[in-house]
């Protein structure tokens, strides 16, 4: 039965569902136990762990038929199905009254200003993974929570940029088009050399999917980051290129000229003319590409390690159980118990 514990020990257990595979890995580094809901067929937003990583043993898998069962502390929607329909199928009424946030990935689709959030709730913790998102939403009501990406890579990995080409990482680029940039990797591409890995890469000619656990070794080898985005949130691959110290260049849409210093640990720069010529500069002075990678893991170092990102969250958590304090005790902020 849900809450048939008082929270007293250091760890909570959280209910959330599997939507992007790579913060799903980063959330479950938490020191908390995260339980994802598989169904049979593993149909989208119902995938359990996928492949690819060494998970972590507090990730638990668990029937979607079985959720009314589990004891938890609070539930962590990060979709519109969950949070609209599945949680009125699959939870009782008391796991519905723990704690919840909404984790929101992306900035508004609809429109870039007036788009209002699906929630708007003031028990609830709405949590953007960039300000940028959090200051183009109307969020309503909801309470808001901002945590940046926290990454970590192999600390054997470190750059060498020996690959003297760009290196792109995107998912199913072919059939995101222009959001996701499809034509300017492909116009970047006619005048840089440029590798594509990811899902569905084959389709334009790239190298395929690379495992989780293999993409920051790879990374490491090529010259620079180019990622080609014109509008959507953070990707974690840009985090996890400045953590091994891999120049990046960009866009300076949405949140990367706040985590892309130009100059220091890459280039930003809203037009492609400029970007093809530091892509290009970079290409030929591996010098330079190796004072701007050490800017880039100082970057990370400093604002992308797991530890903030974990602080972060249980600042997150303390908020939402404030706000449905219907609890034995309260869990504070700080990662604590009272």
């Amino acid at each position: 039965m849900a809450g048939s514990r008082p929270m007293t020990g250091a760890r909570l257990r959280i209910l959330t569902w599997h939507v992007h595979g790579s913060y799903l890995y980063y959330l479950s580094q938490l020191p908390h136990t995260v339980y994802v809901p598989v169904k049979p067929g593993r149909p989208e937003g119902y995938g359990g762990r996928p492949p690819g990583r060494a998970w972590p043993h507090n990730l638990k898998e668990v029937g979607a038929d079985e959720l009314k069962r589990l004891d938890l502390d609070a539930v962590v929607f990060q979709s519109q199905g969950p949070y609209e329909r599945d949680q009125y199928a699959l939870l009782s009424a008391s796991q519905r009254a723990l704690p919840q946030l909404y984790l929101e990935h992306d900035p508004p689709r609809q429109g870039p200003t007036d788009t209002r959030h699906i929630v708007d709730d003031p028990t609830m913790v709405l949590v953007h993974v960039t300000a940028f998102n959090a200051l183009m939403w109307d969020n309503g009501r909801t309470p808001v929570r901002v945590v940046r990406h926290g990454v970590s890579v192999p600390t054997e990995v470190r750059y060498t940029g020996e690959i003297p080409k760009g290196l792109v990482v995107v998912n199913d680029l072919a059939k995101r088009g222009r959001r996701l940039g499809l034509d300017l990797f492909l116009a970047a591409r006619e005048r840089v050399p440029l590798d594509l890995v990811g899902i569905g890469s084959e389709a334009l000619g790239g190298l395929g999917e690379v495992p989780a656990d293999a993409l920051p070794a790879l990374m490491a080898r090529y010259r620079f980051l180019f990622n080609p985005i014109r509008y959507t949130s953070l990707g974690l691959a840009v985090c996890e290129a400045l953590a091994v110290g891999l120049p990046v260049v960009g866009f300076a849409t949405t949140e990367m000229p706040a985590v892309v210093r130009h100059g220091v640990s890459g280039y930003v720069d809203t037009d492609i003319e400029r970007l093809i010529a530091y892509m290009r500069d970079l290409l030929r002075d591996r010098a330079r590409a190796q004072v701007l990678g050490e800017g880039a893991r100082a970057y990370a170092a400093r604002h992308l390690s797991l530890a903030r990102f974990a602080r972060d969250w249980d600042q997150a958590l303390a908020a939402a159980v404030r706000l449905r304090p219907a609890r034995e005790t309260r869990y504070a902020a700080g990662g604590r118990y009272d």
